[in-house]
């Protein structure tokens, strides 16, 4: 039997929530804990973290800090990385069990959590609980599907008991970590916390789905008719479950079904994609047809660089880059039309443009960006290539233009065809690419090196490791 004096760690590093938080409520039972995050600020600079992207966080953190003082308890801040923390554990707390949520990351971040589980498991000193639907241990995709459903449909975690011990704590606050490391802040992104999280997902499932399916492909309409839920999503300020729980017990009596139907189908379609980062993690820097990796062998930063800061002539692309870098976010479509430009149009390689691009995410989600970006620029080897047309996008979402001229106001006395054509006559930058013939270039090499029987055997492999059995 454990020693009643023993305490219990709870290891941060998503899932910032005090409900349905299986780490925090097992790690509670003991009546004994201690809740560590460890900031390591390098973390915060690798591939695709951003600093806006932790401003997010760190609202989460605070408010679960405040929540938890119901439960006499509170966050703790330890300055470094997890190999940090594992010496200071063996130093300092050598009979401790940890608990930790198990989470999809980036290299940065999973070789340094592999290490520190791997050393604590020796002396079975740690458990990890699932995170989303992703299988862990043994991925199926056969039965991906109903495992999913499954744990979905499971009870959620309470809030953790009562902490009946006051830790002493040589780690930072909240209040202390904001004077040591003082933030910029970005007045444009969302503001983090479960609060938040609660108050969006009720006026979605109320009031602002109605007609979510269609509007969500508008950068225009998505802003207020997407349930603008995925930064909360993605560092856990509300869990993939009990969204799905409360979209199943409000649709009887929705006004909405069909859109509420269309949201909870992307509930599965992420975890569907962060499972793919998780069963090959290689893919964060290799194509998952290995074959593509030899279509965009050079890169131009000249380019790239015109196109990540809205600089490339085409009104409506810049403005759609523009309005990203200020809000930290903008839908789906838009965000799949300018990784499509960058990688058809620019013939830039995508592991050059995609760290670039997720920066700027607020809802930086490594699982779901890096599939998407590849499929976005057709190196999966399962997804038909789709080259997005700029002029036709910008057509369809902006008829008369008048976001764009918001966005960008030195065009507002341009003439609307003008615009969309980007035919600026010196009145704008001049395009950094002619889309005909980029597109065709695009086109031929893609389609060139598909037809080849080893490419269609390789791809049948990423299949059976990717992709879907079942649609949601």
């Amino acid at each position: 039997m454990r020693s009643l004096i023993q305490v219990d760690i709870i290891v941060l590093h998503k899932n910032i929530r005090l409900r349905d938080n299986a780490a925090l409520f097992y790690g509670s039972q003991n009546n004994n804990y201690r809740i560590i995050f460890p900031y390591d600020s390098n973390y915060w600079i690798s591939n695709g973290r951003s600093l806006r992207q932790f401003q997010f966080f760190f609202d989460c953190l605070c408010e679960l800090n405040q929540q938890l003082k119901d439960v006499n308890s509170k966050v703790e801040i330890f300055e470094g990385n997890l190999s940090d923390l594992k010496s200071y554990l063996e130093k300092k707390q050598p009979q401790c069990l940890i608990h930790m949520n198990y989470s999809t990351d980036t290299k940065y971040y999973r070789d340094t959590f592999n290490d520190f589980i791997t050393h604590f498991k020796k002396t079975s000193r740690i458990k990890i609980y699932r995170d989303f639907g992703i299988q862990v241990q043994n991925p199926n995709r056969d039965r991906w599907s109903s495992d999913w459903n499954n744990l979905m449909k499971k009870k959620t975690f309470p809030i953790p008991l009562v902490n009946n011990e006051s830790n002493k704590s040589d780690f930072l606050t909240c209040e202390q970590f904001k004077i040591k490391f003082p933030m910029q802040r970005f007045d444009g992104i969302q503001i983090g916390g479960t609060s938040n999280a609660e108050e969006l997902l009720n006026s979605f499932l109320t009031e602002r789905s109605e007609g979510y399916s269609k509007k969500m492909s508008s950068p225009i309409e998505a802003e207020s008719a997407c349930s603008r839920l995925s930064p909360h999503i993605s560092n856990g300020s509300l869990s993939v479950r009990e969204i799905f729980q409360k979209i199943e017990k409000h649709y009887p009596i929705s006004k909405y079904k069909r859109d509420l139907q269309s949201f909870k189908k992307r509930l599965y379609w992420h975890c569907h994609f962060i499972q793919k980062l998780d069963t090959e993690p290689e893919i964060e820097f290799s194509s998952m047809h290995r074959m593509c990796d030899s279509l965009r062998e050079n890169d131009n930063d000249e380019l790239i660089e015109k196109w990540i800061n809205g600089k490339t002539g085409y009104p409506f692309l810049d403005a759609c880059m523009i309005y990203l870098k200020r809000h930290g976010w903008i839908n789906f479509r838009m965000r799949a039309m300018v990784m499509s430009f960058a990688s058809y149009n620019l013939w830039q390689p995508w592991q050059k443009t995609s760290p670039l691009l997720a920066e700027l995410f607020v809802d930086f989600e490594p699982g779901i960006h890096i599939p998407q970006v590849q499929m976005q620029s057709g190196v999966t080897g399962i997804n038909l290539p789709r080259i997005y047309s700029v002029t036709k996008q910008s057509f369809d979402q902006d008829a008369d233009a008048k976001w764009i001229k918001e966005i960008i106001p030195s065009l507002k006395n341009v003439k609307v065809d003008e615009i969309h054509s980007a035919n600026l006559n010196g009145e704008y930058i001049a395009p950094i690419v002619d889309l005909e013939k980029s597109s065709k270039y695009a086109r031929d090499n893609i389609w060139s090196i598909r037809k080849g029987d080893e490419f269609k055997k390789l791809s049948k492999s990423v299949y059976l490791r990717h992709g879907s059995r079942k649609r949601q």
